[in-house]
């Protein structure tokens, strides 16, 4: 039968991490399932990014079971994704070249319109992640002289040698292109923010900084959230003061539910004396000079925006869903972490991936009991919960939902040595 003929149980809309977790997870359930993938290969956002991107978490704790990672870099992590692929024997399950260009709720489930057919499905994981399109601000721009890089497209960070720089934002991204301006010589680093988030200040590389076992073993010891809060906001707000930081510290607590662990840099904190720091946002540009909201002008050669991503689901028809723009957003519209409360049928595991933890180790706990459900063997409820389900959370709250996945007299036990008596060097089992 041909695939534009037959109704599939599940397909999947995007051929990145998420979805080829999801198809190696509905093919351990027994169930029929696509991927529909845009791009001629899979890898989805790390297809594309610039070779110097990585991870924000120790390798192996990217890593899971013996799937390979050789480094924590773009390369490295996309050879991982394909490695899902190759391993679980999964790639004439995915439809290459294949972009959904119009997905649309039936009484049957889903058809999803690609310019190689229609694909009729029952259920439908919108896997196209929650960082799909670079989000740029408005401003206002005069003979811009200015050459504006966003950081998901700064292919060369030599070009910031010598040069006289605007980098704006105050997340992971900004620590990244701050680093690269120290690392590379800019002439003049100039730094705009409307906020900041929490860093853990470390002289340590970010790929042993930004190890989560520890927070593991947090939530494994049995701490609740208000307590893991407590006594990681203690510890960065000594570590902040014993780095002399008391000018970038947040302006709220760190709270588990909302915040992520994003490891320092280590040039940014030695060389911090270097980077003008101004609080606001970039209001225009004209010719060279880069008007901020704080009424500061800024000679400049470039401007990078570590800015972030917005969510992009302009492909559903549904004009609710479509006009969905931030992970918030999103996550308000979806009970149980990831089910849509929009329309039936409908998944979106890159909700869970918002929170302090690994993406393979969050997407196949959270795929799992999405074939689960689909299955017939998870009853997911719609309960939308406002805030982030982190690592090891996510097994206590799904556990009581999907017994298949997780049998009731044995799955805490194994999830607590896990969670204890892993080395920080081994990877996690696939789940």
């Amino acid at each position: 039968m041909d695939d534009n003929d037959k109704l599939f149980d599940v397909a999947i809309v995007g051929g990145g991490l998420a979805g080829v977790v999801a198809l190696a997870y509905a093919r351990r359930a027994g169930l029929e399932a696509i991927v529909l993938e845009k791009q001629g290969r899979v890898g989805g956002l790390w297809r594309d990014l610039p070779a110097w991107q990585d991870i924000q978490i120790s390798p192996a704790d990217w890593t899971l079971g013996d799937l390979p990672l050789r480094g924590a870099t773009q390369p490295h992590i996309l050879a991982n994704i394909e490695s899902w692929v190759q391993h679980f024997g999964l790639a004439e399950g995915i439809r290459l070249n294949a972009p959904v260009r119009r997905a649309r709720a039936t009484g049957a489930g889903w058809e999803m319109e690609t310019p190689q057919g229609t694909v009729r499905a029952c259920h439908l994981v919108a896997a196209t992640g929650a960082h799909n399109t670079p989000v740029v601000p408005p401003v206002a721009r005069s003979n811009s002289s200015v050459r504006e890089i966003h950081s998901s497209a700064l292919v060369d960070p030599a070009a910031l040698s010598g040069r006289d720089v605007v980098v704006v934002g105050g997340g992971a991204s900004a620590f990244d292109l701050l680093e690269l301006c120290l690392q590379h010589e800019a002439r003049r680093i100039v730094w705009v923010y409307r906020g900041l988030h929490w860093f853990t200040p470390t002289r340590k590389p970010k790929h042993i900084a930004g190890s989560v076992r520890g927070f593991a073993r947090m939530q494994a010891s049995g701490m609740t959230a208000e307590e893991q809060s407590a006594a990681i906001n203690a510890d960065m707000r000594s570590r902040y003061e014993k780095f002399g930081l008391a000018e970038i510290v947040p302006a709220h607590d760190f709270d588990v539910r909302h915040d992520q662990l994003i490891p320092g840099r280590p040039g940014m904190l030695e060389h911090l004396a270097r980077i003008e720091r101004h609080r606001g946002s970039v209001e225009g540009i004209e010719g060279r000079t880069v008007t901020l909201s704080n009424g500061h002008r800024v000679e400049a050669d470039l401007l990078l925006w570590g800015t972030g991503y917005s969510v992009d689901l302009s492909y559903f028809e549904s004009p609710g869903i479509a006009s969905i723009r931030s992970l918030t957003a999103l996550a308000a519209r979806c009970g149980c972490i990831f089910r849509s409360l929009d329309a039936a049928n409908l998944y979106f595991p890159s909700v869970g991936l918002d929170g302090i933890g690994a993406a393979p180790w969050a997407y196949s706990l959270l795929c799992r009991s999405i074939m689960s459900h689909i299955a017939g063997t998870a009853q997911l409820d719609n309960q939308v919960l406002g805030h982030n389900v982190n690592h090891f959370d996510i097994v206590d709250y799904l556990a009581p939902r999907d017994r298949a996945s997780y049998p009731e007299h044995a799955w805490r036990l194994h999830y607590r040595d896990i969670a204890l008596n892993t080395p920080d060097e081994q990877p996690y089992p696939i789940p």
